[in-house]
């Protein structure tokens, strides 16, 4: 059976592209615009690993992060690995992000193998 990965990003290129290298690999996937629409999302999915974007409307991804941590209705997901994808290159943000449950960060734009490094290796 294959794994189901959450693609948060408000870019729709961003998804698309991600989305493309992702079920290239056998991955199904669901996606989200924003934090506030993927724990929407997560009530009706069983997710194996999210891929978050940081700079987003609604809901950015470091929120989303903190909802996942603290608010009991996600608390089936406070285990699920989640790679930061963004431009977001600070140390301070990368910080607040492992602080908070990331397990990998990643600065756009991406490379596809290494992407599909990190998703595999979380994965295992």
């Amino acid at each position: 059976m294959s794994k189901t990965i959450m693609i948060v990003d408000d870019t729709e290129a961003i998804r698309m592209s991600v989305g493309f290298t992702l079920q290239e690999e056998g991955y199904n996937v669901v996606e989200a615009k924003n934090g506030q629409e993927a724990l929407e999302k997560l009530k009706n999915n069983n997710v194996d690993l999210i891929l978050c974007d940081v700079n987003m409307p609604v809901m950015n991804g470091i929120e989303f992060l903190r909802s996942i941590k603290t608010d009991n209705d996600f608390a089936d997901f406070r285990f699920t690995p989640i790679i930061m994808l963004t431009t977001e290159a600070g140390e301070k943000m990368k910080a607040e992000g492992k602080e908070l449950g990331a397990k990998a960060w990643i600065v756009k734009p991406f490379k596809p193998d290494q992407l599909i490094k990190s998703v595999k290796m979380l994965l295992v």
